[in-house]
């Protein structure tokens, strides 16, 4: 009996023995070894896992940046051209320059510009009211006023006005990582280049009605007269579904387009107010 039991002993422990050599060898065979910069390149990240980069988070990314070759397409927008430069040194290559953004509301669709025909009462999600009707007023494209993207800011850059019921984006704060524009149902966010003073003109309104429904939905909307687009000098700003879009990385904020909106959906922010031409002065009537 005891002889039994010493032989299954052995025999297990034999057994246990070549599948430890076995699992050796296997692990051998297919270890990945982790390049040591990742650890170092993700330290040099601002570690907040925002997505903005469009990645998982800021591992992803630094284990993107050093599997590639160059750092083209590769960017953090929270920590900037400052983060970047550094990760350039770590891996020592050229930092490639990238214009900075900030997130933009394309849409002014406050109580007194848009009348309310009714009123939701479901659950407090832009996401939510946007797959179930058309909204609180007669514009289906225009903002929904849960904060979906307020709730998805990470940096405190973004509250709701009570008064307007829109988001506001402070632009100090804004890093722009995207959460924001992910998260609203309605694409009525933007990542615009950012300029200095933070001055910026875009057309503030996303609907793409034909001029007399949009009116009526909206006192701001387009309505796709194509007025801006004639006096842009810069080729600016194209016209498609109805809708005027200025891109601003073309635009040189010369500020032609504004007084040419019959709405004024085209806004201005952080200029100079503009000084008025004194009225010239009636001619002299003669005898």
């Amino acid at each position: 009996m005891s002889s039994t039991i010493l032989l299954t002993i052995i025999m297990l422990s034999a057994l246990g023995l070549l599948a430890s050599v076995i699992l050796y060898f296997v692990a051998q065979k297919f270890k990945i070894t982790e390049d040591p910069r990742i650890d170092i390149v993700t330290e040099a990240l601002p570690g907040v896992n925002c997505g903005g980069c469009g990645f998982s988070g800021c591992r992803a990314l630094a284990e993107a940046l050093v599997k590639s070759t160059s750092m083209e397409g590769l960017n953090c927008p929270v920590g900037g051209a400052e983060t970047m430069n550094s990760v350039a040194v770590i891996l020592e290559r050229q930092a490639v320059a990238v214009e900075p953004k900030v997130a933009v509301v394309r849409c002014n669709g406050t109580p007194e510009n848009c009348t309310r025909t009714s009123f939701y009462d479901g659950a407090v999600s832009c996401r939510v009211a946007h797959a179930l009707y058309g909204g609180t007023t007669g514009c289906q494209y225009g903002c929904l006023s849960c904060g979906d993207c307020v709730a998805a800011c990470k940096f405190d850059a973004m509250y709701m006005d009570p008064v307007t019921q829109l988001p506001v984006i402070i632009d100090e704060k804004c890093v722009s990582c995207g959460a924001c524009v992910k998260a609203c149902p309605r694409n009525i966010i933007e990542l615009r280049k950012r300029n200095k003073k933070d001055r910026k003109i875009y057309v503030s309104c996303v609907n793409k009605d034909k001029g007399g429904p949009a009116r009526r939905a909206c006192q701001v909307a387009c309505i796709g007269c194509g007025k801006c687009v004639k006096v842009c000098p810069y080729d600016a700003i194209t016209m498609v579904d109805n809708l005027a879009f200025i891109d601003s990385f073309k635009c040189k904020l010369c500020r032609k387009c504004a007084p040419e909106c019959p709405t004024g959906s085209i806004l201005e922010i952080n200029f100079p107010v503009k000084e008025q031409k004194p009225a010239e002065p009636a001619a002299a009537e003669t005898n």
